[in-house]
């Protein structure tokens, strides 16, 4: 089967960066379940509708219902020939060693891994989690660092899955991911079947406080969301980590403005911080629960 002489590609751009996985989520349906961060923004090659601009003026209003007004979501769109339709989508995406042990790449990449090194296939898909972004690393470099074997771990907003498979690659004893959105918990499981994630457990949930204690203690809790979300779940965090000063929570999907608020908040919460790691705008840390 072949596609069409060209595709219409589809460019998202919003005021706030940290609102680009909702662009995601809008856009994604429209460009068959694949969307990358690029240009700005969030990029999708779509099946060419019968009225570019109309096709256009629609899912602005579609992003006008879905995001918050401080968003101001741009649309802008360009033909691109069939092609050149691979390899403009696969342009620029590579193996990324993203710490000494950890390695995220492509599967239509090779990496040759050195002894003890964790390679992890990720393909771009709806769910956000490929590496390409700074959140996703800068919660890989803390991981790596923070999971001891055995840990139970819970991955808040899971997405593509990549930091819970991270997580039991490394040793974690038990994972579970929660995502509420059916379409990134699909592309999850596939690559939970391409990465030996058997022992990991999607829970299809909105995670709230009340969803925490059902789930019980745990060791590590990752939350790469966004900070207004983060926030108001802080306490929720706490009581899940017990009452030791042994608790770990890394969080990320913050921006550099917002992490003054999201650290007061999270020290009257009953946490210290133990480490920052940024990247260009974004803001990611280890805090540890105080006894």
């Amino acid at each position: 089967m072949t596609g069409p002489d060209r595709w219409l590609v589809v460019t998202v751009r919003v005021a706030d960066p940290e609102l680009l996985p909702l662009a995601a989520d809008v856009l994604g349906p429209h460009g068959g379940g694949a969307v990358l961060e690029a240009e700005g923004g969030v990029v999708a090659y779509v099946v060419p509708p019968a009225d570019a601009d109309a096709f256009a003026d629609a899912l602005r209003a579609e992003l006008a219902d879905e995001l918050p007004d401080s968003a101001a979501p741009e649309v802008s769109w360009r033909w691109q020939e069939n092609e050149d339709w691979a390899l403009k989508w696969k342009q620029g995406l590579g193996p990324r060693q993203v710490t000494e042990r950890l390695v995220v790449k492509p599967t239509w990449t090779e990496w040759e891994a050195r002894p003890g090194q964790i390679v992890i296939d990720i393909d771009p898909q709806m769910a956000f989690g490929t590496g390409e972004h700074a959140t996703t690393r800068g919660c890989l470099r803390l991981l790596d660092d923070a999971l001891r074997p055995g840990d139970r771990v819970v991955d808040i907003g899971s997405g593509s899955a990549i930091l819970a498979i991270a997580a039991a690659r490394l040793g974690a004893g038990e994972v579970i991911a929660v995502e509420y959105d059916p379409d990134a918990n699909i592309n999850a499981r596939e690559n939970l079947e391409m990465n030996g994630g058997e022992s990991i457990r999607i829970i299809e949930a909105m995670a709230d406080p009340v969803l925490l204690q059902e789930l019980g203690q745990f060791d590590l809790i990752l939350a790469n969301i966004l900070s207004g979300v983060i926030r108001p779940l802080l306490p929720a965090f706490r009581a899940a980590l017990g009452g030791s000063a042994d608790g770990r929570l890394i969080v990320s999907g913050i921006l550099r403005t917002e992490s003054p608020d999201v650290i007061r908040d999270a020290v009257a919460a009953g946490f210290r911080v133990e480490r920052i790691d940024a990247e260009e705008e974004w803001w990611s840390a280890l805090l540890l629960t105080v006894a």
